[in-house]
């Protein structure tokens, strides 16, 4: 899965660009949920370890 797909999925269900940190990463953020997600925009896929950290950081089913 690209990092386009991820931050498009999350954007779709209420996450928001809280900020870009050092180099390609952004963290988003959910108004109603507690923590954020942090995504590697300057990778082709996500490996599938970090993809796995997303999915549970989001609330979603592996």
């Amino acid at each position: 899965m690209t990092p386009k797909d991820v931050k498009k999925r999350l954007e779709a269900e209420g996450w928001f660009v809280a900020r870009t940190g050092p180099g390609d990463h952004v963290q988003m953020k959910h108004p109603e949920k507690t923590g954020r997600v942090t995504i590697d925009m300057g990778v082709r896929e996500i490996p599938i370890g970090t993809l796995r950290s997303v999915f549970r950081q989001a609330g979603w089913n592996w």
